[in-house]
């Protein structure tokens, strides 16, 4: 079952990062079905978040889709390479995201083999945010994208993960958000060998 609006329009970013771990990201790109459970997740809130790219309520080309209601794509390049995907949660104009870490791959697995440029499902597959996207068919193409349609959706399979195990720990590359660095904004999916090596 597709997540409902209802479910990323929740006004706790935080909440809905950690409960996204073990739900379903797939994609159909150009007729072909790729996806897996999610297992890295990181919340970005607009109020008292350095982090987050709406944190100075600057509405611009980059940042207009995070005003959005919740339950869109915010794609974005780092590096000019890697495509990050976001999901953009809370009502109209609050402007906080979760950013998908890391995938354990389930779904069309081949293909995503193929767009990854690999003979052998391995970490470097899917467990890096920048890995996922291409994994997955993921680009900046696909920026506002609305995730109650069929071109990328989220599903749940299963109970929520129960906390005892879930790894919460400070995100990622983000020093230059001072004290804020620290919030335990990161959460993983304890044992899995899917999440991002990044420390």
């Amino acid at each position: 079952m597709k997540l409902p609006a209802a479910f990323y329009q929740r006004s706790d970013v935080v909440q809905i990062a950690r409960e996204l771990l073990g739900k379903y990201l797939f994609t159909n790109i150009n007729g072909v079905l790729t996806g897996g459970r999610i297992v890295e997740t990181e919340a970005y809130a607009h109020i008292n978040d350095l982090a987050c790219h709406s944190h100075l309520g600057r509405y611009t080309s980059r940042t207009k889709v995070m005003y959005e209601a919740g339950g869109v794509a915010y794609c974005y390049l780092i590096y000019g390479r890697y495509t990050l995907f976001n999901i953009i949660t809370n009502v109209a104009g609050k402007a906080d995201a979760v950013l998908i870490r890391g995938l354990e791959p389930t779904e069309g697995i081949p293909e995503m083999l193929l767009r990854r440029g690999l003979t052998a499902p391995a970490r470097n597959l899917s467990a890096g945010p920048g890995l996922l996207t291409q994994a997955l068919g993921i680009t900046t193409k696909h920026y506002g994208t609305d995730l109650s349609g069929n071109l990328i959706w989220i599903e749940d399979h299963q109970k929520p993960v129960p906390d005892d195990l879930i790894l919460t720990s400070p995100r990622v590359g983000i020093d230059y958000a001072g004290p804020d660095a620290a919030l335990p904004w990161r959460f993983r999916l304890q044992g899995s060998p899917w999440t991002s090596p990044a420390k």
